[in-house]
């Protein structure tokens, strides 16, 4: 499956040996930027290939969503037959090609087992902590201390997010370090073995945002402040109707639009003055939020969205309605987003897809979808090795992913 010539990573070849989402994600993440990334799984998926979201026939649009634009290959793993291929294919996956990205700790998938056949080798692993121990998304934020700062002030327990913030970093990290390392290899020829551990993605963030010195030095952690911005002024407000925004003040002028926008620049000057604060500092407007924000409810449940909208036009305030998941999708401006494109992904139907972010020359227009579970066994190995497998010996599976189960 060619890509476009002017794509940026146009030429290179990985191979991914993966399942769930940081790896998976790293390597969709290259092939929207042009590079041939070829999936291996083992015979009938991997772990993931059922996982919750499902569509209505039963495809799981996580497994499509995180594959969009590789090819897939299927081989028995149990067999030495499908383990040398695996092998053979690191080995003969041309001078751009050499590279395999996995979560998987298999001997025969290390990057001595496999350096042996191809010595320029770049092999970037996934684990869990850096001792190689397990660990998921989950268990990682809960040691970061992120759960236990997140939610409404007074809450008891922990707070899990939505998002797998960490395992999204981690896919993202994963594809800056196999593109570090196939640079280092095209100036020394040396191959590279990488160890990137969720963990420590979690831990480099929680250290890059400043909150493992706060705990060092203070002794606490950030408070549980609800939907309150810490250390600033952004919180979200009930309008008339029902719905919910979010509105947020990162600076001086944003807080002086808002009040202006609101009719209160008065009321704040003079609460400004009875409290002895200046809301154009951030630290005065995080003393301060509860009054803030109770002089402010009140306009919001006296408007619209539509009337917000109307009054924020041509201000500096940074706001936006909450919507579900299901509303964003009906968005009638969400195609005029050149993003995203309406595909027809095997096993699921017409559906709407992302991109890539990286808006540049030869990332555009185009989304492909995600292969059928091992449609390109035959192509792959026949292009690299010159030859198929017997389907018998390899027990491969060609069958679109459309089990039911939550993985």
């Amino acid at each position: 499956m060619p890509n476009h010539d002017d794509a940026p990573l146009a030429g290179l070849r990985i191979l991914e040996i993966s399942s769930f989402v940081a790896a998976p994600l790293g390597g969709m993440t290259l092939a929207q930027l042009g590079a041939e990334v070829i999936r291996i799984d083992p015979a009938g998926g991997a772990a993931d290939v059922t996982r919750w979201p499902l569509a209505p026939s039963g495809t799981s649009l996580y497994w499509t969503g995180l594959n969009k634009g590789k090819r897939s290959v299927t081989l028995d793993f149990r067999s030495a037959r499908g383990r040398g291929t695996v092998a053979d294919l690191v080995a003969g996956s041309g001078p751009d090609g050499g590279i395999v990205l996995t979560n998987a700790g298999l001997p025969w998938l290390s990057y001595e087992s496999l350096a042996a056949r191809r010595p320029d080798l770049i092999h970037l692993r996934i684990t869990g902590r850096h001792d190689g121990g397990a660990a998921v998304d989950y268990t990682v934020s809960a040691a970061t201390g992120f759960p236990l700062a997140t939610g409404p002030e007074g809450t008891r327990g922990p707070v899990n997010h939505v998002l797998p913030a960490w395992d999204v970093a981690c896919g993202l990290y994963a594809a800056v370090g196999l593109l570090a390392a196939e640079r280092h290899r095209r100036r020394t020829g040396q191959g590279r073995a990488i160890t990137l551990a969720l963990a420590d993605v979690a831990l480099a963030v929680t250290g890059h945002l400043g909150l493992l010195a706060q705990g060092q030095l203070t002794g606490a952690g950030r408070p549980r402040i609800g939907n309150h911005l810490y250390g600033g002024f952004a919180r979200d407000f009930r309008t008339k109707g029902g719905a919910w925004v979010m509105v947020v003040t990162l600076t001086g002028r944003h807080f002086a639009d808002l009040a202006a926008a609101t009719g209160l620049t008065e009321t704040f000057t003079g609460l400004a003055g009875l409290l002895g604060a200046d809301f154009a500092r951030e630290d005065d407007r995080y003393e301060h939020r509860e009054v803030i924000a109770a002089l402010l409810a009140p306009w919001f449940a006296r408007h619209t969205v539509a009337q917000i909208a109307a009054a924020f036009a041509g201000t500096s305030v940074l706001w936006e309605r909450y919507r579900t998941f299901a509303e964003l999708a009906a968005d009638p401006g969400l195609l005029g987003n050149p993003l995203v494109r309406l595909i027809d992904q095997p096993g699921v139907g017409q559906v709407l897809a992302t991109g890539s972010p990286l808006a540049q020359p030869g990332t555009g227009g185009e989304v492909r979808p995600a292969p059928v579970l091992g449609a390109d066994t035959d192509a792959v190995l026949g292009e690299l090795l010159g030859t198929a497998p017997n389907a018998g010996d390899d027990d491969r599976d060609g069958s679109d992913n459309s089990k039911k189960g939550k993985g």
